[in-house]
């Protein structure tokens, strides 16, 4: 595990500890395992991504403030040069760049995703919400639930996120926009 991420987990257990809450508790708020939230916490395992918004909407603070450390202060707008994007290596072969992360409030999480296709084992997640796919080079193969697509540079896909997905490289590399929105989930109550 990369140094970033036993960052993020210890961030985790902090809060969770000043929050004075349970590792129940927030596994149950952020609909995961117990033992999982465990393991994420102690940095056994990396947390997924989508994981890691579940448990920050579980202890009530912006994914950003766990990825970094610090709390988004830009409330207008906010800028990101090329290549200054938040950075975190999800797992061999899947890194993504946030593109919003010191924007406070935000309904969407719009990031650049890196591929390999040199990736034995392909995550496949879940999250609330809906998610955009825009390929910016390479090809990707994207993967929703039973269905298969492969998409070349300049194709996008738009689908319900709470079904089961995964998307890895076709080509010895590719990059793609993503953009997350949960707000449909939020609003829900």
């Amino acid at each position: 595990m990369n140094e970033k991420m036993k960052q993020i987990a210890l961030r985790v257990r902090e809060l969770r500890e000043i929050l004075d809450m349970t590792t129940a508790e927030v596994a149950n708020l952020a609909g995961i395992r117990e033992d999982l939230y465990c393991d994420y916490e102690n940095g056994n395992i990396e947390i997924t991504v989508s994981d890691l918004y579940s448990i920050a909407a579980a202890l009530q603070i912006d994914p950003t403030a766990l990825l970094t450390g610090e709390t988004p202060k830009m409330g207008l707008y906010t800028i990101v040069r090329n290549g200054q994007g938040e950075d975190l290596e999800r797992h061999q072969g899947y890194t993504f760049s946030s593109l919003a992360a010191n924007y406070a409030g935000r309904d969407m999480e719009p990031m650049l995703v890196y591929l390999k296709n040199d990736v034995k084992e392909v995550e496949i997640v879940q999250h609330n919400g809906q998610e955009f796919n825009y390929v910016l080079q390479g090809t990707i193969k994207v993967n929703i639930g039973s269905k298969v697509f492969e998409l070349n540079q300049g194709d996008s896909i738009y689908f319900n996120s709470t079904i089961r997905h995964s998307q890895s490289a076709v080509t010895p590399t590719a990059t793609f926009l993503a953009v997350i929105n949960e707000i449909s989930a939020k609003h829900r109550g």
